[in-house]
């Protein structure tokens, strides 16, 4: 009955990623409907903690976008690229994990990718080489941004862990999660440095440019920021977004600043999860009043839709997951709570694989996160292998790929023909091999 649960699960997820994140989230209805009514399973708990914090977040990240700090913060990051176009392969992944970093979402640097490429072309080098590592780096900077849902759920599962030792601050998971996953990226960069032949060697891409029309449109059609104005309130909209992520940092790393509550019988800080609500809101209330925000075009963002898709996804797997692994918690402990404990890397192992099925880090995050816990991984552990969680671009089917592939006018940034050996596959694995191997040093020594 088990395995028959389980392939349920696992086929809903299979099936859930052919429609996309939403698709995921609803589909896995349907798998909790028959764990429930057909297989008597007692219904999980829906996370509901953590769905409200992705609002709060995704709220005021859409706020941002509309008033125009998202272009700002681009603008900033191109002009920087521009100044030094010799060193794109590793500026570029540097900028776009930035960029994510301070944002929570990988969505928002799209447009960074056709100033990449233009300037990679300008500068002769091969524009898969920067392209490719960008848009790994640009995914794992959400296992180290504070207001990622990624980063988000694992405070939220941390905080409600129960007998399972300290629980970790928004600092503490940082200062392992960030350096950790600054490295990979860099290590892939580096990498990338040498991927590749050269333009002047390469025979498909001088192929290619024979053509008249191909040349003009490869090497002519460059984009920029650069000869944009934005108002004053764009740069007004992207220091409150600051602010309040400065502020979230502060009040998780120091819980003494936050008011204390009885709970459960005992006084503790207010939660994290209510904090960071609290700011996201309050910041996203600021920009919008003070920064001609349209509330029209608020909901027409890309940030504001990705993120209802990233709700939809959790809702959804998260519920359905925490239905098969509680109702056989007492089975899973008895027979691989000693390989887990043993061997903590097959969690990190199976976080990975998870996240490839689900094609989100968040969601990989709040089904499996829970299980190790309760099969007794140290939560440092937890903290340590957080870059484990981006396994979707072993197949190049996440958007940001898709994206860059697309904005790669020399068609270098590509998929090959047994679609396993494209252009992301060698600086995801370097990159996230090397930050779960960096994250568990640290984690190790710091905490």
């Amino acid at each position: 009955m088990i395995l028959m649960e389980f392939i349920v699960v696992l086929g809903c997820l299979l099936l859930g990623t052919r429609y996309g994140g939403m698709g995921l989230g609803l589909i896995s209805g349907i798998g909790l409907f028959l764990l429930t009514f057909v297989f008597g399973l007692a219904p999980g708990q829906p996370p509901v903690q953590v769905m409200l914090t992705i609002l709060a977040v995704i709220g005021c990240a859409a706020v941002l976008q509309t008033a125009g700090g998202l272009d700002v913060m681009m603008q900033f990051a191109e002009r920087l690229l521009r100044r030094h176009p010799q060193y794109i392969t590793i500026l570029a992944p540097l900028t776009t994990w930035t960029l994510t970093f301070l944002c929570g979402t990988g969505h928002v640097v799209y447009t960074m990718f056709p100033i990449i490429s233009d300037i990679a072309l300008k500068k002769n080098i091969r524009p898969e080489r920067p392209m490719a590592v960008a848009s790994v780096a640009s995914q794992m900077a959400i296992c180290a941004s504070p207001v990622s849902v990624a980063v988000v759920s694992m405070v939220s599962i941390l905080a409600a862990q129960q007998g399972v030792g300290h629980a970790y601050s928004m600092l503490e998971i940082l200062m392992v999660s960030v350096p950790a996953s600054l490295c990979g990226v860099l290590v892939a960069a580096l990498w990338s440095l040498r991927r590749g032949k050269d333009l002047d060697k390469d025979e498909e891409f001088q192929e290619r440019i024979q053509d008249p029309v191909q040349r003009a449109f490869i090497y002519d059609k460059g984009e920029t920021l650069l000869n944009q104005t934005f108002p004053k309130q764009a740069y007004w909209a992207t220091g409150i977004f600051f602010a309040a992520i400065a502020a979230v940092v502060l009040l998780g790393s120091f819980s003494e600043l936050r008011p204390v509550f009885e709970e459960k019988g005992k006084l503790a800080p207010l939660s994290m999860n209510l904090v960071i609500q609290m700011m996201m809101l309050i910041a996203g209330a600021f920009i919008l009043m003070s920064c001609k925000v349209k509330p029209a075009e608020i909901a027409n963002g890309p940030v504001f839709k990705a993120g209802m898709v990233a709700i939809f996804s959790v809702f959804g797997v998260a519920w359905m997951s925490d239905t098969f692994f509680i109702s056989h918690m007492d089975v899973l402990k008895e027979n691989l709570s000693h390989v887990v404990q043993n061997q903590p890397w097959t969690y990190a192992l199976v976080l990975f694989l998870i996240s490839k099925l689900v094609n989100s880090q968040a969601a990989a995050l709040t089904a499996i996160a829970p299980m190790g816990l309760a099969l007794g991984v140290d939560p440092k552990l937890l903290i340590a292998f957080l870059p484990a969680s981006y396994g979707y671009f072993v197949l190049p089917t996440y958007p940001s790929d898709l994206a860059c592939i697309g904005f790669d006018r020399s068609g270098t940034t590509k998929i090959g023909k047994f679609i396993i050996n494209h252009s992301f596959i060698i600086p995801g694995l370097i990159g996230v091999g090397t930050a779960s191997t960096v994250g568990y040093l640290l984690a190790t020594a710091l905490l």
